[in-house]
C-alpha cells in the first residue's frame, strides 16, 4: 500500500515512520521543501505524482501553552489552511482512505470527563489553545462532511491524548509541558538548584500517552481501518496530576530537590481525560508505563545535550 504521511518531521510522524520501516508498506513522507502544504496547487501535484492509496494526516504548527498564547493567528491559520489543501485535494484526487490526527484541546473547556468524541462543539474552547483548537475541529468536521456526503470516501480522525516522547521539543519557548518539565527538571539537578517552580498549584490532571503508543495504534488502525469509528479517541483511560507527573521525572532523573508553585501563571483547563472505551472494544491498548514513557523520553533528550 502507498501512503503519504505528512508531517513527518515532527514528533508523531517520526515515531510514525520508525513503525513503518518494520512494515510491508511504501510510505512516503515529503519534508516542507519537497511539499508545501500550504499551497493547494502543490498538494494536487505531488498527489498525482505518487498516487497514494492512503494519506495520514500529522502535519501542523504545534506548541506548548505559551506558543499558543503568545501566537494564535498562525495556530489558527496554518494549521486550517494545511488542513484544508490536504483534505480537499485528496477528495479531488480521488483518495478513498485518510487518517486526520487531531487533538483532545478540541473538546469543550467545561465538558465531562472523561471526554466522549461526541461532545465536539458543545461548549466553549479553552482559551489558551483557542486558535489551535478551531483549526483541528474544522479538519475533523471536514473529513465527517466529506464521508457524509460520499461513503465511498472513508476519512477518519483520530482524537490521541497529550503526547510525549522520543523526537519532542524541549526548548522552553514551543516545548509542551513534559518535555519541558524533564529539561527543567535536569538542569536543576545539574546546577544543584534547591527548588523547581511548578506553574499553578499543580493539582490540575492531564492525560500523556507515550508517543510509540500512538505510533502502534496508528499501525492497528491502518490494519483495521473499516471498524474504524468516524472519531476515535486515542489515550490512556486515566490522567495524572501535575504534581504527579514532577515527582515522577523527578524520580527518573534523579532529582532530590523541592518543588513551589507560582499561582499566577496560567494552567489551562483543570482537567483533561478523554473517554477511551471505543479503542477497547477494537481491542488495543498502550503498553508503556509513565515511568517507562519517561525514561524512554529522558534518555532521548540526553542525546541532545
Amino acid at each position: 500500500m502507498r501512503i503519504l504521511l505528512t508531517g513527518g518531521s515532527g514528533m508523531v510522524g517520526r515515531n510514525i515512520l520508525h513503525y513503518y520501516q518494520k512494515r510491508e508498506y511504501e510510505v512516503y513522507a515529503p519534508s516542507s521543501r519537497e511539499l508545501d502544504l500550504t499551497k493547494y496547487e502543490d498538494v494536487k501535484t505531488y498527489l498525482k505524482k505518487i498516487d497514494p492509496e492512503m494519506i495520514i494526516h500529522a502535519a501542523g504548527l504545534v506548541g506548548g501553552i505559551q506558543a499558543n498564547i503568545n501566537n494564535p493567528v498562525d495556530f489558527l491559520t496554518v494549521n486550517t489552511d494545511i488542513a484544508r489543501n490536504l483534505i480537499l485535494s485528496a477528495r479531488e484526487y480521488g483518495v478513498k482512505k485518510l487518517l486526520n490526527i487531531a487533538s483532545s484541546c478540541m473538546y469543550p473547556k467545561s465538558a465531562e470527563n472523561p471526554l466522549k468524541e461526541d461532545v465536539i462543539l458543545d461548549g466553549k474552547l479553552e482559551p489558551t489553545n483557542e486558535g489551535y483548537a478551531l483549526a483541528k475541529i474544522y479538519a475533523t468536521k471536514l473529513c465527517e462532511y466529506i464521508n457524509k456526503e460520499n461513503k465511498n470516501f472513508q476519512y477518519r480522525t483520530i482524537i490521541p491524548c497529550n503526547l510525549y516522547g522520543k523526537f519532542d521539543k524541549f526548548s522552553p519557548h514551543n516545548s509542551h509541558m513534559l518535555p519541558a518539565v524533564i529539561r527543567k527538571i535536569y538542569l536543576a539537578k545539574v546546577y544543584n538548584k534547591s527548588t523547581v517552580t511548578i506553574w499553578g498549584d499543580g493539582e490540575a490532571r492531564r492525560e500523556f500517552m507515550y508517543v510509540e503508543d500512538l505510533a502502534d495504534f496508528i499501525y492497528f488502525a491502518i490494519e483495521n481501518f473499516y471498524l474504524l469509528p468516524q472519531n476515535i479517541n486515542v489515550g490512556l483511560g486515566h490522567d495524572y496530576s501535575i504534581n504527579e507527573y514532577y515527582l515522577v521525572v523527578a524520580k527518573v532523573i534523579g532529582y532530590n530537590g523541592d518543588f513551589v508553585h507560582d499561582l499566577d501563571k496560567p494552567v489551562g483547563m483543570h482537567q483533561k481525560l478523554i473517554d477511551n472505551t471505543k479503542i477497547k472494544k477494537m481491542g488495543w491498548q498502550p503498553k508503556f508505563s509513565l515511568e517507562q514513557g519517561i525514561q524512554e523520553t529522558f534518555n532521548y533528550f540526553k542525546t541532545l545535550v
